[in-house]
C-alpha cells in the first residue's frame, strides 16, 4: 500500500510548478518519505523568498521605467527591501572626481537626525572602502562601536554611530564594469548581518546598480534640461534686455507699449506713459568719461525703478532716454509717479568717476484715453513733445500732454 504522503507531496510539487509557494507541507518524520517532505518544505520556502525578491525587483524596475529620478528610486528601495535585508538606515554614496572622492548623495533613516548627510565627502584613497571595491563583495561590520574604537579617525563611522547604528552592510555598486559607488545598509541591532545577506545583495547588485544608474542618468538629463532652460533664458534676456541697466531694451519696450495700448482699449481704461532724459548727460561723458556716464545711467535706473509700482514697465530707449509705461494710469498717476522719480534722482549726489555729481532728470508724459487709436508712435511723439517743453522750461521738471 503506498504512503498517502507521496500523493500530497506530488500535489505540492505541482503547486510549486504553478508558482504557488504558500503551502503547508508536513514533513520531519524520521523515515525517508518524511525527510523528503522536509526538503520539499525548505524548497517551497526558498522559492517563495526568490519569488518575493523577483517581485520586488520587478516592481522597482517598472517604477524606474515610469521616469523616476534617483531619489524616488532610492525611496522605493527603502520602502521595498525591508523583507530582504534588515536595516534602519540606507545611504548612497557615489564616486566623483574620476573615482577619487566618495560623496554622500542620499540617505534615509529611522533615526531622529541624519548626521551623515547629503554632501559629505571623503577621499577614497586610504579608506576601507578601497578594499570593498577591490574584492567586489559586500562588507559586514557587525559591531560599529568596536570598529570606531579601532579606527577613531573614521568620521563617517562616528556620524553613523551617532545616529544609533550598530551594524552595517557596505555594498559596492558596479556599472558596466566600473565602480559607481556604495549602498550602505545599517541597523540599530549589532550582529544582525550574515553571509546570507552578502549573498542576497550579490544576487541583487547587478540589477540594482543598473536601476540606480538609470535613475542617476535620468536625473542628469533633468539637470541638463535645467541648464538648457537657463541658457535659453539667458539668450532671451540678451535679446530683450539692455546690457547695462538690465531694463527692457528699445525693441522690447516698444512691443510692450503696443500690447498695453491694445489692453487699455479692451478694458476701457486710460493708459499713461512718460519719457525721461538725464539733464546735461553729454557733459558727464565729455568731462569725466563714458565709464562715469555708465555709472550715472545705472544709478538713475535704480533710483527711478525704486519709485515705480510692480505693474509699471520700465525700459531704455537708448542713450540717456528712458520710457515708463503706467498700466493702469491716468493723469493724476502720471503726475505723482513722475514727481517721485524726479525727486529720487536729485535727492543726493551720484558717485561716478570718483566724485559726487548732482544729477537731475526731465520728464514728459502723455495720457491716452480708451477711445484713442493705439498707435505707439503717436504716443511717443506726444511724450517727446512734453519732454521737450520740460527741458525748454529749465530742466529738472515734468510736463504732461493728454491725447483724448
Amino acid at each position: 500500500m503506498s504512503d498517502e504522503r507521496i500523493a500530497r507531496y506530488c500535489e505540492a510539487v505541482e503547486a510549486l510548478r504553478q508558482g504557488r509557494f504558500d503551502l503547508e507541507i508536513r514533513g520531519g518524520e524520521g523515515d525517508e518519505i518524511g525527510r523528503l517532505g522536509a526538503a520539499l518544505a525548505e524548497l517551497a520556502a526558498a522559492l517563495e523568498r526568490r519569488s518575493e525578491r523577483s517581485a520586488i525587483l520587478t516592481r522597482v524596475t517598472q517604477r524606474i521605467n515610469e521616469g523616476l529620478v534617483l531619489e524616488d528610486v532610492l525611496n522605493l528601495v527603502y520602502d521595498s527591501f525591508f523583507s530582504l535585508i534588515p536595516y534602519d538606515r540606507i545611504g548612497l554614496a557615489l564616486l566623483e572626481g574620476g573615482g577619487t572622492v566618495v560623496r554622500a548623495r542620499w540617505a534615509r533613516s529611522e533615526a531622529t537626525e541624519i548626521r551623515l548627510a547629503l554632501g559629505y565627502a571623503a577621499p577614497l584613497a586610504g579608506s576601507s572602502l578601497e578594499e570593498v571595491l577591490r574584492t567586489g563583495r559586500p562588507r559586514i561590520l557587525n559591531d560599529l562601536e568596536a570598529y570606531l574604537a579601532a579606527h577613531p579617525r573614521s568620521e563617517s563611522t562616528r556620524l553613523v554611530v551617532a545616529e544609533g547604528m550598530r551594524a552595517s552592510l557596505t555594498c559596492p555598486l558596479v556599472v558596466k564594469g566600473e565602480p559607481a559607488g556604495f549602498l550602505f545598509f545599517s541597523s540599530t541591532r549589532p550582529g544582525i548581518y550574515t553571509e546570507i545577506h552578502q549573498q542576497l545583495f550579490m544576487q541583487l547588485a547587478g540589477q540594482l546598480a543598473m536601476i540606480l544608474e538609470k535613475g542617476r542618468l535620468y536625473q542628469e538629463l533633468l539637470r541638463l534640461n535645467e541648464r538648457l532652460q537657463e541658457t535659453m533664458d539667458s539668450l532671451e534676456r540678451l535679446a530683450t534686455r539692455d546690457s547695462l541697466t538690465g531694463l527692457w531694451n528699445r525693441r522690447s519696450i516698444l512691443e510692450l507699449l503696443q500690447r498695453e495700448l491694445a489692453r487699455s482699449r479692451r478694458e476701457r481704461r486710460p493708459l499713461a506713459a512718460f519719457m525721461l532724459d538725464i539733464d546735461h548727460f553729454k557733459e558727464v561723458n565729455d568731462r569725466i568719461g563714458h565709464l562715469a556716464g555708465d555709472e550715472v545711467l545705472s544709478e538713475v535706473t535704480r533710483r527711478v525703478g525704486s519709485t515705480l509700482r510692480a505693474a509699471d514697465v520700465f525700459g531704455r530707449l537708448g542713450g540717456e532716454e528712458f520710457l515708463v509705461i503706467l498700466s493702469p494710469g491716468d493723469t493724476q498717476t502720471a503726475i505723482e509717479v513722475m514727481e517721485r522719480a524726479r525727486l529720487a534722482c536729485r535727492s543726493s549726489p551720484i558717485e561716478a568717476g570718483g566724485q559726487g555729481l548732482a544729477v537731475t532728470i526731465s520728464l514728459g508724459a502723455t495720457v491716452v484715453g480708451p477711445d484713442r487709436g493705439g498707435d505707439p508712435a503717436e504716443l511717443l511723439r506726444a511724450a517727446d513733445r512734453a519732454l521737450y517743453r520740460a527741458k525748454e522750461g529749465g530742466r529738472d521738471r515734468s510736463e504732461l500732454e493728454v491725447l483724448a
